[in-house]
């Protein structure tokens, strides 16, 4: 390790990767493509060196790989949902015995730093557990309540919607190549995946470990391209799962709308942490590094915006200050180093550019703020930023970096108000150790996660429980029972039985209409007292 005076940076010793050029060459032949392809060369963050070659898509080639999946569709979609979930968890099996190939990989395309890829991985494998194991009781058809007691009978299937096209970004391809497209596939549905090109080996990666666990061929493909192959997925697939920017999520928006198909959108954010005078010091100190700094950053419920009470405000700088200098940057595939490299040219543009642009109006950096060209052409400090003001990019913009700003506030509401003038509402988190007002102010904060006492993961993994964001920050939920009924047509199918609700033809409809009249108010009042309102 090299010491520079104020970070402990990793300069590599870079070991050898578990992958090799040989199954690089393989995943490339994954690829769905129908005519030649245009070749694109992917290199690698960590050294600017070239990682592979891959071809890219037509809208064409898009159209022949939803034609191809939505012929496959129909015989998974009979196929009992216990016998999806038997291939889903030889998936997770085989994903957590081939973790080291997988996590070196992840990391060439990405940048990252191990234990943000071991987070991607372990993820993944939570995901893939959750929906094999939950699907099958959830997808059965439920008996529902009818019109009057005995008089009706109904029931409620879930059918598969078809072809879902995935659009994914390039921060998290283990995880987007997995959290969508598997409650995709255990709904019923063929997958139609574009990757960022930036992370296409690995979505290639999951989709041969898919087969490799017995999904049958055609049903989870890979199409690569930039925006005219995602605009190609929107016109053709039957439901669009993206996640990406807000500026996208409005393109992909506007173009299913004009469809009339159904899409998940999960887009940008600005969140905020919330640190009131009685927290835990050095906990939220911590809660905010990894907040703020897991993955470089590049991650949208990453923390962007610290508000700490005036009372504790000079201790957590301090100490938020020191820990942040003392991380570890670098490029090594094991975990010594504590923060990796930005992934892609734009981002470290954007990244320097908001740097640049709020010291240039007078915000102080109490550490970092300076790109590392010494460590790697994409790296860039951990920066804390102060006296951030509203003429500032970084003030509303998102960074999606390793980059945040620190507010002092006095006034538990006024300090409300600014986090929820922000257009995004993705994730917040909110420290205290009394946890029933940290509950009660969480419940305030418009995002779709609030972490009480942590600043990301204990929502993102409560698989269970939703998520998904506020105002600009998406719509629709991932996770929970949510997370795959969105890949559902849901049918209702009603039975009658006795007497026609609409009353016996030798009843007169004067005494039809008094009886059911009468009926009503017998079942308002059963039904106050049954349900407690």
């Amino acid at each position: 390790m090299i010491e520079t005076g104020r970070l402990g940076v990793i300069n590599p010793a870079r070991e050898t990767p578990q992958f090799t050029p040989e199954l690089l060459e393989r995943l490339v032949g994954r690829v769905s493509l129908f005519g030649p392809g245009t070749p694109h060369t992917l290199y690698s963050p960590f050294d600017g060196k070239i990682l592979g070659v891959i071809p890219l898509c037509t809208p064409e080639d898009v159209q022949q790989a939803v034609q191809r999946a939505r012929r496959a569709q129909p015989a998974w979609a009979r196929v009992d949902t216990r016998a999806r979930a038997r291939i889903v968890l030889r998936f997770h099996d085989l994903l957590l015995k081939r973790q080291a190939e997988i996590l070196d990989l992840t990391q060439y395309e990405t940048g990252k730093a191990r234990r943000d890829a071991q987070e991607e991985l372990l993820d993944s494998a939570i995901v893939a557990q959750f929906y094999a194991t939950r699907s099958p009781g959830w997808l059965r058809p439920k008996r529902t309540g009818g019109t009057f007691v005995g008089l009706t009978q109904t029931w409620e299937y879930r059918h598969p919607v078809g072809v879902v096209g995935v659009i994914s970004p390039w921060n998290y391809p283990l995880v987007m190549a997995v959290s969508e497209p598997i409650p995709a596939l255990m709904a019923g549905n063929a997958v139609v995946l574009k990757p960022d090109p930036q992370t296409t080996f690995t979505a290639l990666w999951v989709q041969a470990l898919m087969e490799e666990a017995g999904l049958p061929p055609g049903l989870f493909q890979i199409v690569t391209g930039g925006a005219e192959v995602g605009e190609a997925l929107v016109a053709t697939a039957d439901f669009i799962a993206l996640t990406g920017s807000t500026p996208t999520g409005r393109k992909v928006a506007r173009q299913a709308g004009e469809r009339l198909i159904g899409v998940s959108l999960e887009l940008g954010g600005k969140n905020p942490m919330l640190v009131l005078e009685d927290a835990n010091l050095e906990a939220a100190v911590d809660g905010a590094i990894h907040g703020a700094f897991a993955n470089a950053g590049q991650l949208c419920v990453s923390l962007e915006r610290i508000y700490v009470h005036e009372k504790i405000f000079d201790a957590f700088a301090r100490r938020f200050v020191e820990k942040t200098s003392a991380l570890r940057l670098g490029a090594t595939l094991d975990h010594r180093s504590q923060m990796g490299s930005l992934t892609v040219q734009r981002q470290f543009d954007t990244v320097l550019a908001h740097v640049q642009d709020a010291v240039a109006k007078g915000a102080r950096v109490l550490t970092g703020g300076r790109p590392r060209p010494d460590l790697g052409p994409l790296f860039f400090e951990p920066t804390i930023l102060t006296e951030v003001t509203p003429e500032m990019r970084v003030y509303n913009e998102e960074t999606f970096g390793p980059v945040v700003s620190l507010y002092k506030f006095s006034d538990v509401e006024q300090v409300l108000a600014l986090i929820n003038q922000s257009e995004y509402g993705l994730n917040a988190s909110v420290w205290t150790k009394d946890l029933g007002k940290g509950r009660a102010l969480a419940s305030r904060i418009q995002a779709g996660t609030v972490n009480i006492n942590e600043s990301y993961a204990a929502a993102w993994a409560s698989m269970d429980a939703t998520m998904g964001g506020f105002k600009a920050s998406g719509l629709g939920r991932r996770h929970g029972k949510e997370g795959l009924y969105r890949f559902t047509e849901v049918q209702t199918i009603a039975i009658e039985r006795f007497v026609p609700v609409t009353g016996p033809t030798w009843l007169p409809r004067g005494w039809y209409g008094r009886i059911v009249t009468a009926a009503l108010k017998a079942l308002k009042w059963l039904s106050r007292w049954w349900y407690r309102v």
